[in-house]
């Protein structure tokens, strides 16, 4: 055996049973997250399975389900209005070929009467109310009820706002910022870092790959959220790629690397809540729970609030 090796392999050994050993009890080193809430069930879009998305409406039925969370996303109109809406463009929603940021509030179209399910093609949800609404008319509807914002563009102004907002409703604690990109996220943290953030794409690859080196049980995680698609939707509910064969790979490698048991497990005693999307059928939200998730973001919270009455608490992965 060369000195190398003699010398290597009893360090590499030591490091993977370090490594495992604290990525199972992560609380020796690091002091777990405390969160002001638990979200087991959400509302994604408000609810858009039931009722319109987004709208008052929509709401209204989630919170009558106990949802633990509403998931929305903002715009912001012409003349600064910070308006919930999923899309930039209208047109999807409305029918109408505009920008929101092209519009004053009160110029803003009404929803189509039915609109498409996204997480459940052939579907469509209708409603009477077909308004969108001012995020802080929904702050005020809702003082008390935890909301994920997510904000898609580097847009500094629709930013500052949504964190003022945050502030003026004292809802620091309950309102979390959420963004696909790092770069947004950095800009939300610093209009208001008293809201807890979610994983930014690029921040979720960051923590697979700790995670299969072995470093993870000794990196902080500063997130207290991990909001991730659940892998075996892909292909059958979300298609990412319009390439059937990118979809079918995306599902093989996202359902190897994301479902892990131990990790799921590793960032929920450090207080970090795994909730997996856009849950719509009751195998799905099995599936998820038996994984150890936290909870389940879904567009009929009617249908998971059953299940979770059914089937009870969820329990922690082993």
């Amino acid at each position: 055996m060369s000195p190398l090796l003699y010398y290597a392999l009893p360090a590499l050994s030591s490091y993977v049973m370090l490594s495992i050993f604290f990525l199972r009890r992560p609380r020796l080193l690091h002091t777990p997250w405390v969160s002001a809430f638990c979200l087991r069930l959400g509302a994604h879009r408000g609810g858009s399975g039931e009722r319109l998305e987004n709208t008052m409406e929509a709401m209204e039925n989630a919170m009558a389900q106990k949802a633990d969370l509403l998931e929305l996303d903002c715009q912001l109109t012409r003349d600064g209005v910070v308006v919930v809406s999923h899309d930039k463009n209208l047109y999807r929603q409305s029918g109408v070929n505009r920008d929101v940021g092209s519009l004053d509030f009160e110029e803003l179209p009404l929803y189509k009467e039915e609109l498409e399910v996204y997480f459940s093609p052939g579907h469509f949800a209708h409603g009477s109310d077909r308004h969108m609404v001012r995020l802080e008319d929904v702050f005020r509807r809702f003082p008390w009820t935890p909301m994920s914002l997510e904000v898609k563009e580097q847009n500094e102004e629709l930013i500052r706002k949504i964190a003022g907002l945050v502030r003026h409703y004292e809802r620091d604690e309950i309102t979390i910022w959420a963004s696909e990109k790092s770069s947004v996220m950095k800009k939300c943290k610093a209009a208001n870092p008293k809201m807890p953030t979610a994983f930014t794409i690029s921040r979720g690859f960051w923590v697979l790959l700790l995670y299969y080196l072995g470093l993870l049980p000794f990196i902080s995680i500063p997130e207290r959220f991990l909001i991730s698609f659940l892998p075996t939707i892909i292909n059958r509910t979300y298609f990412p790629f319009s390439c059937s064969g990118l979809n079918q790979l995306a599902a093989v490698v996202s359902k190897w690397l994301i479902m892990r048991k131990s990790l799921i497990q590793h960032l929920e005693q450090r207080g970090v809540q795994v909730v997996f999307w856009c849950l719509n059928e009751e195998s799905d939200f099995e599936v998820a729970f038996r994984l150890g998730a936290t909870g389940v973001i879904t567009d009929y919270p009617t249908a998971l609030r059953r299940y979770l009455d059914h089937h009870g608490p969820p329990a922690l992965a082993s």
